[in-house]
This record gives C-alpha cells, sequence and structure tokens, in this order.
C-alpha cells in the first residue's frame, strides 16, 4: 500500500501531526510528536510506501522542525518502516 502525504498540508506542528494521523490512519492516542510518529512507523507498516509530496513547501513552513520530521520519515523507513519516496 503506499500512504500520500503533502507538504502544502503540513506548515504548522498541528496541521503536519493532523495531515499525517488522517493519510496513515493512526489511532486516536497517536501522541503527535516525532517520537510517537517514529514508533508507529516502525511498528506497523512492513512493506509500505510513503509519497512525499512538496517538500520544499514543508521545510518553509516548519524550518527546523520540518528537517527534523524529515529525518523521522528516513530513519524510520530504514529501521523497518514504510519505504520513503519523494515527489515534488
Amino acid at each position: 500500500m503506499t500512504f500520500a502525504l503533502d507538504g502544502r498540508e503540513m506548515t504548522t506542528r498541528e496541521a503536519a501531526h493532523d495531515h499525517l494521523a488522517q493519510q496513515l490512519a493512526f489511532p486516536g492516542w497517536y501522541g503527535r510528536n516525532l517520537d510517537a510518529l517514529y514508533d508507529l512507523l516502525t511498528a506497523g507498516f512492513p512493506g509500505e510506501e510513503i509519497r512525499l509530496y512538496h517538500v520544499g513547501t514543508m521545510l518553509q513552513g516548519l524550518g527546523g522542525y520540518g528537517r527534523r520530521l524529515l529525518l523521522t520519515l528516513q530513519d524510520a523507513a530504514e529501521n523497518g518502516g514504510p519505504r520513503l519516496i519523494y515527489d515534488e
């Protein structure tokens, strides 16, 4: 299965975690932080992939937090989480 994330929807921390939770069908108890994101991605998405669109818009809106979010997605992909594909 492929999940699509749109960087245009992730320009604030709150909006980013709303979008992640909705698109990745996270449970209601999702902690809405990067540690919780990593934990869920590495626990339940084997063989899946995430296509991340409009990365530049996300990074522009989130600044340093956007870079950490991107690193979290990359790290999860390297440790059993869904494969990460960039589509601009």
